[in-house]
């Protein structure tokens, strides 16, 4: 079917329509498949030089072929045609095929709305402000897209932007008071499918050699804590994480049965502090030692690990309280502490030999002592370790002598086990970089550490970190001072120029504020403002009802600015319309295509009684409006004179 005339696509509107198509669905390279990026590309491209070349389109045949084949890759990739990833898949496929087949305005009209939709899609993926940003121009450019479509082939791209720009901003308001009156709902600021969490890094249930070094490789902020007075020294910033009993000569991992209740005895007064944990898909809520009290709907588990029963896979606020200086069941149950000494048969006969020799005549302090002077003495604190075999521990401890945090921790508690002292390894962070701009403490995924704790008799549970006697730099200032020059740490880690902090310390405060104060605008900040603004207890109901009262007021603020707005009126044309409302007061009809001498002819002939009188207002409105006198003054007498 051929296209119409009037419905025929400007060629110069394509590039638009080529600019919208890019900029909606370039982004996704990030997070959809190599085959799909590059065929999306090829599709674009192969539009683009047909256009160019003025050549004839691809034949429905051929592009329903390419549908069905994509489709076909989507879901042999997916194993679905539904879903975040298959969904956005499939539009970024339709957007770029649609191309191919761009004849028509209406065509064109497809492209804008895809392009709008496909807008949204990028919030499934990533919420912060350089996405909005970038969605932002690209709104702006779909706009742009939107008004050179209906202006035609005499519309310019300056005036056209220009436009495009003031009807997003006029759409600002209307967003504000969506975002703030719009009944919020539990979870981030849009809600994500269940596979948008998948693919999170952060500490494993697990530990075994070099899985914690990894994630020390990895820049990403874990959370950020706020604390109600004077951030703690850095060697007392503990972030407990999972606590791990069991190992099987490679593996360490926590015990999955029933644990007693945790005994705790605070021995200094707590300190409070607000913690935004990012989401980890986990439940542990990676709490100061020791938390002395905990936020609703969450709990203290036998390991003294603070967790809760559903997995965090959202950014959360919570509130705590900890002391530093604390005992932990000092008295035990037996059945723990039993477990707490098992080692696998058969393996690291080294590590026993040694520990054995340490357990004759000798206190636990003193094999605590020993051990840690063993690993004080030619140890190295590296992210590269030499890869382990079966007997991991003995060939850490008597031959590589290089590792990471969780080869010290886990060669730490096997010898403790071996010398008859109940041991455990705990994982979390350690540490944290303050940010003095917006006063947060920032622990990131390279904070990640492990550590062990030691029973001993009347005291409990006892904190024993042997990556301090190691590198003490570790604890008391970090990582990038602990590891030597070209260790693979995160260039955010290393760079530690002064300007480099202060413009990462400014980008991170303006990055946590956006994550606070729009990103964390849930449902009882909401009700919060709203009873500050006279509105508590408010319900779904009363909240549409606030919403469409406010979107009526600012729709009727922008039409008395229009109407204020508009360009004033030629006084000429003013009387004139004056002089042929005269004319229908006397039952004289006037033709909109009728020129002036044409109405003084007809009324010539037809109301002879009015002609002398209207024939000079006709000539004084020819005179004001074609002639060199454009006063109205003549025709204004004129007009006066009507009968």
């Amino acid at each position: 079917m051929s296209t119409l005339a009037r419905d025929a696509l400007d060629h110069h509107t394509t590039p638009w329509l080529f600019a919208t198509a890019l900029a909606t669905t370039a982004p996704h390279v990030l997070h959809q498949p190599l085959w799909l990026s590059l065929l999306a590309g090829t599709m674009l491209l192969w539009a683009a030089w047909l256009w160019w070349k003025d050549e004839r389109l691809p034949g429905r045949w051929l592009l329903i072929l390419l549908v069905v084949a994509g489709c076909a890759g989507i879901l042999i990739e997916f194993r679905t045609l539904f879903g975040r990833d298959a969904g956005v898949a499939m539009l970024v496929m339709f957007m770029t095929m649609k191309l191919l087949e761009l004849k028509s305005r209406r065509d064109a009209m497809v492209i804008v709305t895809l392009g709008y939709f496909l807008l949204l899609t990028h919030y499934l993926y990533s919420q912060s402000i350089l996405t909005g940003l970038w969605l932002l121009a690209a709104m702006w450019g779909v706009t742009a897209t939107l008004i050179r479509l209906h202006g035609g082939p005499d519309s310019t791209p300056r005036p056209t932007l220009r436009l495009a720009a003031v009807m997003c901003l006029q759409a600002i308001p209307f967003m504000l008071v969506l975002y703030l009156l719009f009944p919020r709902i539990s979870g981030p600021l849009w809600g994500l499918p269940s596979d948008a969490h998948a693919g999170m890094t952060g500490l494993s249930e697990t530990m075994s050699p070099g899985s914690i070094a990894q994630l020390a490789q990895n820049a990403d902020i874990a959370f950020r804590v706020r604390f109600d007075g004077p951030v703690p020294p850095k060697q007392k910033l503990y972030w407990r994480g999972p606590v791990m009993e069991q190992f099987d000569g490679i593996t360490w991992r926590p015990y999955e049965g029933r644990h007693p209740a945790a005994h705790l005895d605070i021995l200094s007064p707590p300190i409070s502090y607000e913690t935004t944990l990012e989401a980890h898909n986990q439940r542990w809520l990676l709490a100061l030692d020791a938390p002395s009290q905990l936020p609703p709907e969450t709990f203290l588990n036998g390991t003294l690990a603070a967790a809760r029963r559903q997995a965090l896979n959202e950014r959360q606020r919570f509130r705590f309280s900890a002391s530093l200086d604390y005992r932990f069941n000092a008295i035990e149950d037996p059945n723990v502490l039993r477990r707490n000494l098992a080692l696998p048969d058969r393996s690291n006969p080294k590590t026993l030999a040694l520990a054995s020799q340490w357990r004759v005549d000798r206190a636990p302090e003193a094999i605590i002592s020993k051990a840690l002077q063993l690993f004080a003495s030619d140890f190295t604190y590296t992210l590269q370790p030499p890869l382990l075999g079966r007997d991991g521990i003995d060939e850490f401890l008597f031959q590589t002598k290089r590792g990471f945090c969780e080869h010290y921790a886990a060669a730490f508690v096997v010898l403790m086990r071996a010398a008859n002292i109940p041991a455990r390894v705990v994982s979390g962070y350690q540490g944290g970089d303050y940010n003095p701009l917006d006063t947060y403490l920032v622990i990131r995924q390279s904070d990640a550490h492990a550590w062990a704790e030691v029973w001993l008799d009347a005291k409990g549970w006892v904190r024993v970190d042997p990556t301090a006697a190691v590198s003490p730099a570790r604890i008391e200032t970090g990582i990038a001072d602990a590891l030597r020059f070209g260790e693979p740490l995160p260039a955010m880690v290393q760079w530690r120029a002064g300007w480099v902090r202060t413009l990462r310390y400014r980008w991170e405060a303006i990055n946590n504020a956006w994550n606070q104060n729009v990103l964390g605008y849930n449902p009882q900040r909401q009700q919060a403002l709203l009873a500050r603004l006279g509105l508590p207890d408010t319900d779904w109901r009363s909240l549409t009802m606030a919403l469409g009262t406010a979107c009526s007021l600012l729709v009727a603020v922008l039409m008395l600015w229009a109407l204020y707005k508009r360009p004033e009126r030629d006084p000429v044309i003013r009387l004139w319309h004056k002089a042929l409302r005269h004319l229908v007061r006397r039952k004289v009809d006037y033709l909109p295509w009728e020129t002036p001498l044409e109405l003084a002819r007809r009324i010539r002939e037809q109301h002879p009684e009015l002609a002398e009188s209207f024939q000079p207002v006709v000539d004084a409105y020819l005179v004001a409006r074609y002639g060199t006198d454009n006063s109205p003054d003549r025709l204004r007498d004129a007009i006066a004179q009507l009968k």
